[in-house]
């Protein structure tokens, strides 16, 4: 530490006081230029040619370990790369944390995101996070998953889940022909939005009610393959004459397929799925699934994060509902159903 006899030896010299001035000064403007927090444009630079703080994307999944969800997050993220955003991804801890996502959307908004990605646990139950984070100033964009209300959100970039449902249901009947339906339906999450709309549009496909006789059992799995290899096993045991599958996504139609595997049933059972990616289309080349509906959640994942850039450049916000598509995989086309081979499945999965 230098004492104020040195001090004074030190700045006797003109030429060495002068320099301890500027430097004084120089560090009193950064100080000052820092407290402002320089230019607040998102994308710009400030005159002295420092870049200005990037705009912040907020990422909401249902989970951090689906692999649907896993290339949803790394589209996003190298969009994000690619417009000089950052982004910013949480996660519920599993299939139906809707705490979990309410406590994420909290997060974000304190660390000053622009807008907030979010594919919702629940529909209803994300509503009153939601409006306090729109009520703040940001920007909301559902994907995946629809709110209810829809306009709850700014926009939702998603799936038709009902109508990839539908594909679903009218590729197993065409596939079973005359046969009357013994279904079996490996389901997702009880109250999950994408679970009901891909269940009641599997049941629409197929020209079967709920409640209906040709439903011979049901079990939920939350789209984990483990829990539906068990729940495949428990129902194989009571409907052992089984003959088609519904699955809620492609988790559930390869835990699934390890009972049937197992249970030497694989000829007896049609079964199809939801998802598109490209370990399920390969399952649906080796025969594991006999088809699936391609979703495309990299292209709802780079939409909604050009949309937060845009809303933070400009203040223009999304709106409607903007449906991302849905492509039945199989190799084993049904008459009047489009369909595409698993060869373009592979070139386009989860595109």
């Amino acid at each position: 530490m230098t004492n104020i006899s040195s001090f004074r030896k030190i700045t006797h010299h003109s030429g060495i006081h002068r320099s301890l001035s500027a430097l004084v000064l120089a560090g009193a403007i950064a100080m000052t230029a820092s407290a402002c927090g320089g230019s607040s444009t998102p994308g710009t630079t400030n005159s002295g040619g420092g870049a200005s703080a990037n705009v912040k994307v907020g990422l909401i999944t249902k989970t951090d370990t689906n692999p649907y969800f896993v290339k949803l997050r790394e589209a996003a993220k190298a969009e994000a790369a690619k417009q000089g955003a950052d982004l910013i991804a949480l996660a519920g801890k599993f299939d139906g944390d809707n705490e979990g996502q309410v406590t994420a959307i909290e997060n974000l908004v304190s660390q000053g995101v622009k807008g907030i990605l979010i594919t919702p646990n629940s529909s209803t139950g994300i509503l009153a996070a939601i409006k306090s984070a729109r009520d703040a100033g940001v920007v909301v964009i559902a994907l995946d998953t629809a709110t209810d209300p829809a306009n709850a959100v700014d926009a939702t970039f998603a799936t038709d889940n009902k109508q990839a449902g539908v594909f679903e249901g009218k590729w197993v009947k065409g596939t079973l022909g005359a046969k009357t339906p013994k279904l079996l339906m490996l389901d997702g999450t009880p109250g999950g939005t994408v679970d009901d709309f891909r269940h009641n549009g599997f049941l629409e496909g197929m020209g079967i009610a709920a409640g209906s006789p040709e439903i011979a059992g049901m079990e939920n799995t939350n789209g984990d393959q483990t829990k539906a290899q068990t729940a495949m096993e428990n129902l194989l045991q009571r409907v052992p004459d089984a003959n088609a599958v519904y699955t809620i996504n492609e988790p559930a139609a390869a835990g699934g397929y390890q009972a049937i595997s197992a249970a030497g049933k694989t000829a007896q059972i049609t079964m199809a799925s939801i998802d598109g990616s490209c370990t399920g289309v390969a399952n649906v080349k080796s025969a594991k699934i006999g088809a699936t509906v391609m979703q495309f959640p990299a292209k709802m994942a780079q939409k909604g994060v050009d949309a937060v850039v845009t809303f933070a450049k400009d203040g223009t916000k999304p709106s409607g509902f903007i449906d991302t598509g849905a492509q039945l995989i199989t190799d084993h086309p049904v008459a009047g159903l489009d369909s595409k081979d698993t060869a373009w499945g592979l070139q386009n999965c989860w595109g």
